[in-house]
C-alpha cells in the first residue's frame, strides 16, 4: 500500500510541475512532465487531460484528442475529456480544417523530400494560416527558409514559434542560428561601410531588438503594395522615356539607310539585289520593334492587374482580389515581383476558396442551380475533396438539376470513390442508375 501511494504522489507531483509549465507557456517542457507522470500512473485523468491541453496548444489536435478519448474511456462519467471531444466534433467545419492540415503538412513533407522547397513552403503557409499555434509548422517553414538564405523570414517564424512554446529547444535552436547569421551579416554590412547608422535598441520577451532609428514599420499588405508600385514605376519609366528615344533612333536610322539604299538604286543598278535584301531586313527590324513595344504594353497591364489584386486584398475584397489573381501572368513578372505573387497568392487562395464556396453553397440552398456551378466547379478543380465532399456532391446534384446528365454523371461516381459506404455516396449511386436507365 505504501508503494501504491508512492506512486500517486510521484504522478502528481510530476503532474502539479507540468502544470506550472504550462502556465508559463513552457509546453514543450509541460509535455514531458505530464508524460512521466502518466508513466507512474495512467489512470491521472487530470494529467491525461492537460496533456490534451497542451497537444491542442501547440497544434498537434490528432494527439490532443488521441488523449482526451483514452481520458473518457478510462473515466466516461463526469469528465472535462467529454466537453473537449463534443466541442471538436460537432464543428464540422473544425474537423474538416484538422484533416487538411494534416494533408497539407504531410505533402510539405512530401516537398521537401523532393526538394521542392518553393511547394512545400506555399503549402506550410496554408498550413499555417488554418492552424497558427501549430509550431512544428513554424519550425519547418523557418528551417526551409534558412536553407534560401531568407534569415529574417525565419527568425520571424522562429518568434512566433515561441510564443507559443517558450522553451522548444528545437525553437531555440534555429533561433539561434538565425540571429548569430544576422548579426554576422549586420557587422559585416556596417564594416563596409562610411556612414553609421543610428540604431535603438529594446527589450521583446527574452530577445533584445534592435532596428534604425528612422526605420517606419509598415504592415505586410503595405509592404507588397510597396514593392510592386515601385516596380511599375520603374517599368512605367523605361516605357515612357527610354524605350521610345531607342525605338526612334532605330526607325530614324532605319529610315535613313533605306533613303541612302533608295538613292543608289538609280545609279547603282548592278547592286539591287543586294539592296533589296538590306531593305528588307531594316524593315523587319522595325516590326520586331513594334512588337517588342506590343510586349512591354503587355508586361505594363500586368503589373497594374497586380496592384490592382493587392489594393482589393489590402480593402479586404477577397472575392476581387482572387478574381483578379487568375488575370496575373507570372511568367511576365520579374525576380522581386515574382516572389511577391507567390507570397500574395498563398494570402489570398485560402480566403478566395471560401469566399466563393459560401457564395456558391448559397445559390445552391437557393435553388439556383445554374449560378452555383462555376463557383462549385472551382472550388472542386482546386481540392476536388473541399468540405468533406458537399462540394462535389452539390455540383453534382446542379448538373442533374439543369440537364447536364454526363457531367452529373461523372461527379456522382467521384463522389462514390471518394466516399464509399456513406449515405452520399448511397445516394449518388441511386441518382447515377437513374441517369443511366433515361439514356437512350
Amino acid at each position: 500500500m505504501d508503494t501504491y501511494n508512492r506512486i500517486i504522489r510521484l504522478s502528481n507531483t510530476f503532474y502539479n510541475d507540468g502544470l506550472a509549465k504550462a502556465n508559463v507557456r513552457d509546453l514543450s517542457g509541460a509535455v514531458k512532465s505530464l508524460k512521466k507522470s502518466l508513466q507512474y500512473y495512467k489512470a491521472n485523468i487530470q494529467a491525461r487531460n492537460l496533456l490534451g491541453l497542451v497537444y491542442y496548444e501547440m497544434g498537434e489536435v490528432v494527439d490532443a484528442l488521441s488523449e482526451w478519448v483514452i481520458s473518457r474511456s478510462l473515466k466516461p462519467n463526469d469528465n472535462p475529456a467529454e466537453q473537449y471531444l463534443e466541442a471538436i466534433q460537432s464543428n464540422r467545419s473544425r474537423l474538416s480544417s484538422v484533416n487538411q492540415t494534416i494533408k497539407k503538412y504531410n505533402q510539405a513533407l512530401i516537398y521537401c523530400n523532393q526538394d521542392s522547397k518553393d511547394l512545400a513552403i506555399i503549402q506550410l503557409k496554408k498550413v499555417l494560416s488554418m492552424n497558427p499555434g501549430f509550431v512544428k509548422g513554424h519550425q519547418l517553414l523557418a528551417l526551409l527558409y534558412m536553407e534560401e538564405g531568407k534569415y529574417e523570414r525565419a527568425k520571424r517564424e522562429l518568434t512566433d514559434a515561441a510564443k507559443i512554446d517558450t522553451s522548444n529547444l528545437t525553437t531555440l535552436r534555429y533561433l539561434r542560428e538565425a540571429s548569430q547569421y544576422l548579426q554576422k551579416d549586420s557587422s559585416v554590412s556596417k564594416a563596409g561601410g562610411n556612414k553609421k547608422e543610428e540604431t535603438a535598441s529594446y527589450r521583446s520577451g527574452n530577445e533584445t531588438i534592435i532596428q534604425p532609428v528612422n526605420m517606419r514599420d509598415t504592415s505586410p499588405v503595405m509592404t507588397i503594395l510597396n514593392l510592386i508600385i515601385g516596380v511599375a514605376i520603374g517599368a512605367l519609366i523605361t516605357w515612357f522615356l527610354i524605350i521610345p528615344t531607342v525605338r526612334q533612333n532605330a526607325i530614324s536610322e532605319a529610315r535613313k539607310a533605306e533613303i541612302e539604299a533608295n538613292n543608289e538604286l538609280t545609279t547603282r543598278t548592278q547592286e539591287m539585289n543586294g539592296l533589296n535584301e538590306e531593305i528588307e531586313d531594316l524593315k523587319a527590324q522595325i516590326e520586331n520593334m513594334e512588337g517588342e513595344s506590343a510586349d512591354t504594353q503587355k508586361i505594363i497591364n500586368n503589373y497594374e492587374q497586380m496592384i490592382k489584386v493587392c489594393y482589393d486584398y489590402s480593402k479586404q475584397d477577397v472575392q476581387a482580389a482572387g478574381d483578379g489573381m487568375d488575370k496575373v501572368d507570372p511568367g511576365l513578372l520579374g525576380t522581386q515581383a515574382k516572389a511577391v505573387y507567390d507570397d500574395m497568392n498563398g494570402l489570398v487562395n485560402e480566403q478566395y476558396m471560401t469566399a466563393v464556396y459560401q457564395q456558391a453553397e448559397q445559390d445552391y440552398n437557393n435553388r439556383n442551380f445554374e449560378a452555383a456551378i462555376p463557383g462549385l466547379l472551382k472550388v472542386v478543380q482546386a481540392e476536388e475533396d473541399h468540405d468533406d465532399g458537399y462540394a462535389i456532391y452539390h455540383l453534382a446534384h446542379c448538373y442533374r438539376q439543369t440537364g447536364d446528365a454526363e457531367n452529373a454523371k461523372k461527379y456522382y461516381q467521384r463522389m462514390i470513390e471518394l466516399h464509399p459506404g456513406t449515405q452520399r455516396a448511397k445516394a449518388s449511386q441511386q441518382y447515377l442508375d437513374e441517369l443511366n436507365r433515361q439514356q437512350p
